[in-house]
């Protein structure tokens, strides 16, 4: 995982380490946590599951299961046949 170097005034890191003892995670935990919380605020995916499926919505494509898969066999099938 790439590491980024990020700057705090003397109030926020004080108080972003306060935060981290009381709820006992460490100062990457918070990170995390807060990172992925600004993602979903910006409505952004936050891996890449979450990214193939905004996609796929986006396109207006349904996921093509099994199912549907038969289905639309079965279609092709009777149209053919009559």
């Amino acid at each position: 995982m790439p590491g980024k170097r990020v700057s705090f005034d003397e109030e926020t890191w004080t108080a972003l380490d306060l935060l981290a003892r009381d709820r006992a995670m460490d100062f990457q935990a918070l990170a995390d946590e807060a990172f992925r919380d600004l993602l979903q605020k910006h409505d952004r995916p936050t891996g890449l599951t979450a990214a193939l499926r905004r996609s796929a919505k986006e396109s207006g494509k349904p996921s093509a299961n099994a199912a549907t898969r038969r289905s639309a066999s079965a279609k092709r099938q009777r149209a053919r046949r009559g």
